[in-house]
């Protein structure tokens, strides 16, 4: 199943934080404007959402496309180890 995947991104003292990741199951990814991975099960999506979380707690970026676009390298990079 493919999903959507979305967080928050939030200020803080020393620069954005994105985090409570989440994936919606879609039949019409957005690629352009968003990112998407497909799982074969809802386990597999639960512990991507955990691995995910963990990674980017500590995290802090500038502005909003470089957390958008770190994310998207992430989960990218991700699908293609499978």
């Amino acid at each position: 199943m493919i999903y959507q995947l979305g967080w928050a991104t939030l200020p803080g003292l020393r620069g954005l934080s994105v985090s409570e990741f989440r994936a919606t199951a879609t039949t019409a990814p957005d690629n352009e404007r968003g990112v998407t991975i497909e799982f074969a099960t809802e386990a597999e999506r639960d512990a991507f959402l955990r691995e995910i979380e963990a990674a980017f707690a500590a995290r802090r970026f500038t502005n909003s496309a470089d957390a958008f676009d770190t994310v998207k390298a992430y989960v990218t990079e991700r699908a293609l180890k499978g």
